[in-house]
């Protein structure tokens, strides 16, 4: 089952929790892809990807009205003074600066525009199911599986520790992870979903 990240934030929570049921209904696990930790850290693209949620700062040197904080909106645009609305959604912060100086300069506005972005705030990631305090949390530097587990209050006594699901942003499909003791990265926007371990 898909999730729809294209959504307010009031109701992202929401909308995970009702894939969750979905996920804990479906006929045994073998329905998710399976990787290893190894294999799930090295999928991840190099290079930060920007997305709808993140926060950045972009300054148009020497153009102070230019300048200034902007959000990525759920439709992975940022609106941006004097041009229209940029595709940010899978592009790097230098691919972004690139796009918009570009069309600063083919709209006339600034002769020769140089642009610089930073994120200020990622996008959250999710967690849901067995831990203690399932939903939607703030990312910040390089994220563990241990790390949002433990921002989420801990595995409950229920909880399966030996495998995880993980959806990134990216994906339309979660992806069961068996965990062998190496650190499970985790990315902005993921969606980790801790089920109930059979005995």
């Amino acid at each position: 089952m898909g999730i729809e990240y294209r959504t307010s934030r009031g109701r992202r929570v929401l909308l995970l929790s009702a894939a969750l049921l979905g996920c804990m209904t479906a006929v045994g696990p073998t329905r998710a892809a399976s990787l290893t930790v190894e294999e799930s850290n090295r999928g991840l693209v190099s290079g930060y990807q920007v997305a709808a949620g993140d926060k950045l700062r972009i300054t148009v040197f020497d153009e102070p009205t230019l300048t200034g904080d902007y959000e990525i909106g759920d439709d992975g645009a940022v609106a941006f003074p004097l041009i229209d609305p940029v595709e940010a959604s899978g592009l790097t912060t230098s691919e972004l600066a690139n796009t918009i100086s570009d069309e600063l300069s083919k709209g006339g506005y600034v002769l020769v525009p140089r642009v610089a972005i930073e994120v200020t705030e990622h996008r959250p990631f999710y967690i849901l199911g067995e831990v203690a305090k399932p939903g939607e949390y703030p990312y910040s530097g390089e994220l563990t599986l241990n790390q949002a587990v433990a921002k989420a209050g801990g595995f409950t006594a229920r909880a399966n520790k030996r495998v995880i699901k993980l959806q990134r942003q990216s994906s339309s499909a979660s992806t069961r992870i068996r965990l062998d003791g190496t650190p499970l990265k985790i990315a902005p926007g993921d969606t980790i979903i801790v089920q109930e371990a059979f005995f």
